[in-house]
């Protein structure tokens, strides 16, 4: 079953009640609503007036629900998840943990290939030219030595917004400049990718995964490297809801209600694994399991969606 994704943006009380999430609010009127907490995948709170007790995250966290936090801009900016997401997790982190150099290396060709590979196909959903991304990752080398996947990057964003946004530069933050929000439709795409990258990372601790330790990413500050790492094919699935999206409401510097609904959605959106549907969320799952079978060596290959 599909975990829910819920969001939080207005003051209100967050309790554990009969095991369930009991939500006070009070709109003129004190209002009172339940869901059960294994229904639950991701949770977003995205208020400064909401009070949350410590014994309903002591449940959340117990069936591996993603909390997010946001800042005053409303932009994601803390991520929660449990310590021990996996019965055997001290097995897992042995095999992550001696993962060999060359493995890693050739598990993060297989990722940017298949990055590539679905930047082309959102170019060709728009009908835009994908011709210069095809060999581009049919030379993506072990390790990608030759950063094919920053030479796909620059072409791919100088296309994918060409009708509505010419000359569009991804940013994801401004750099030296505290607080400074990067020009729309940036805003769209950095609320997407966090709430890709809660997803990803909350499968990663289920399988069982150190999610600080990546097979790519290393970074002394960023505590979900390995998110990073396995995101990377699913971010043009965000792209192609992002274009979606400025093609309905055109290009919006401030982030409304009606615009978080349909990023929200991007757990639940439909993608093709293995040759078969399934919500984002699961297709997550099955990328951090076929990673513990590549760290275990019974699997050679991840398994990743077909744009």
């Amino acid at each position: 079953m599909i975990k829910r994704t819920l969001y939080f943006g207005n003051p209100g009380y967050l309790r554990l009640k009969d095991q369930q999430l009991s939500i006070e609010t009070v709109e003129g009127e004190t209002k009172t609503a339940t869901v059960p907490v294994e229904d639950i995948g991701i949770m977003v709170i995205d208020h400064p007036q909401i009070t949350i007790t410590s014994g309903l995250l002591q449940l959340l966290q117990e069936n591996n629900v993603a909390v997010i936090t946001c800042d005053y801009r409303h932009m994601p900016q803390s991520l929660l998840l449990p310590i021990e997401g996996n019965s055997i997790q001290q097995e897992r982190y042995d095999s992550q943990l001696g993962a060999s150099e060359p493995l890693k290396k050739q598990l993060w060709q297989q990722t940017v290939i298949q990055k590539i590979k679905n930047q082309a196909g959102v170019l060709n959903s728009l009908q835009l030219n994908s011709d210069y991304l095809i060999p581009l990752h049919r030379s993506v080398k072990s390790g990608d030595s030759d950063n094919c996947e920053a030479t796909a990057a620059s072409y791919y964003w100088q296309t994918v917004f060409i009708k509505h946004v010419p000359g569009f530069k991804r940013v994801a933050r401004i750099q030296g400049v505290q607080n400074e929000m990067p020009p729309a439709p940036n805003n769209f795409l950095n609320y997407g990718y966090s709430i890709l990258r809660g997803t990803m990372a909350r499968s990663i601790v289920g399988a069982g995964l150190l999610p600080t330790l990546g097979i790519f990413h290393r970074n002394r500050y960023n505590a979900y490297c390995l998110a990073d790492d396995l995101m990377e094919p699913y971010r043009p699935y965000v792209d192609q809801v992002v274009h979606d999206m400025i093609t309905e409401f055109g290009i919006v510097e401030e982030m409304r209600k009606e615009h978080k609904a349909i990023l929200l959605k991007i757990p639940a959106i439909d993608v093709t694994i293995d040759g078969a549907k399934s919500p984002l969320m699961l297709a997550t799952q099955r990328t951090a399991v076929s990673l513990v079978k590549c760290f275990e060596g019974s699997q050679r290959k991840l398994v990743y969606p077909e744009l």
